[in-house]
């Protein structure tokens, strides 16, 4: 239920970032956030990261909503069930299911984000909440995973062995 819970303030977080933006800045339009760091620059991304795939908005709603999906599975599953695997999806899917979430309904993704130091894309919160997600998965994945899975005690048997017993 706390991941419900999670998921659900990750979408609005999202959600309502996007729509400061929207209701405050005219496309195209920018307001600095924190000076020669960030700004809000309000813009829309028919692509993924990048911008790849731009203009495909389908073919990405697509791939989203069979991933989101899948993490769903894992996490009610309880796949990888130690809690940074369970909440590093959550921040996964609460991400993924923002951007879905304009995907479907304006057939583009809200931006906001932009550095004003560097060369970078511009990027909303449910981007933050998937590329954080899936660092920290991949750290457990590749750092914890195998050595949780080392310590789980094997099946126990009536003859101690660790095999099950065979008729005699």
């Amino acid at each position: 239920m706390l991941y419900l819970l999670a998921i659900a303030l990750c979408i609005g977080a999202d959600q309502a970032v996007k729509y400061y933006v929207v209701t405050h800045l005219e496309l195209y339009e920018s307001a600095p956030l924190l000076p020669g760091v960030v700004e809000l620059f309000h813009i829309r991304n028919t692509g993924g990261g990048f911008s790849i795939l731009a203009g495909h908005t389908w073919v990405l709603t697509v791939l989203t909503a069979v991933l989101m999906v899948g993490i769903a599975w894992a996490l009610v599953k309880k796949y990888f069930p130690h809690p940074m695997a369970m909440w590093t999806l959550t921040a996964i899917l609460g991400g993924g299911l923002g951007n879905l979430i304009d995907r479907v309904r304006l057939g583009y993704v809200v931006d906001m984000f932009n550095f004003q130091f560097i060369s970078y894309p511009v990027f909303n919160v449910a981007d933050i909440l998937v590329v954080c997600g899936t660092i920290g998965f991949a750290a457990y994945y590749l750092l914890l995973h195998d050595k949780l899975k080392e310590k789980t005690p094997p099946e126990e048997t009536d003859d101690g062995t660790g095999t099950p017993d065979s008729p005699q």
